[in-house]
């Protein structure tokens, strides 16, 4: 293993996922440890810092696995009210975005947009279709994330 590490040390061009796939967690950071970041190449720093940015996306991960559905219907309220034609005193999570809120498909898309960003994950269309209320976003997201309270 350690002639591994050597040879993937001297290499770290590769792309991270091939190094993810292959190694553990703790073997990575120990090569992280072991290369000074001066000594690298830009492409090699490009490459430690897409590690880097994994361990932060797996933190959040596991931050939003502790949330509640109610904590995920206030965010996905929040949301709404953000964006600029829904007026907060209409919104409920009962509403329905094109009835209720008078919203046109074009909007319906960009509040979809929204929840992606806010959630961190893409919806795919076929799914947006189906989310024409804010609770069923909330449930969408609850479902996607394993919250279940």
């Amino acid at each position: 293993m350690a002639a591994l590490v050597q040879g993937v040390r001297s290499s770290l061009a590769i792309s991270s996922c091939v190094l993810r796939s292959t190694f553990t967690k703790s073997v990575l950071l120990g090569l992280q440890q072991k290369c000074s970041i001066s000594n690298l190449t830009y492409s090699k720093r490009i490459a430690l810092h897409k590690l880097q940015v994994t361990r932060v996306c797996e933190d959040a991960r596991r931050f939003c696995s502790q949330q509640s559905k109610a904590s995920i219907g206030e965010r996905v309220l929040k949301v709404c009210k953000a964006y600029d034609k829904i007026h907060g005193e209409e919104l409920k999570l009962e509403s329905h975005f094109m009835n209720d809120l008078g919203l046109d498909s074009l909007d319906h898309v960009e509040v979809i947009m929204a929840m992606e960003d806010e959630f961190g994950f893409e919806i795919p269309d076929d799914d947006a279709e189906r989310l024409l209320k804010p609770i069923d976003i909330v449930n969408y997201v609850c479902d996607k994330t394993d919250v279940y309270e």
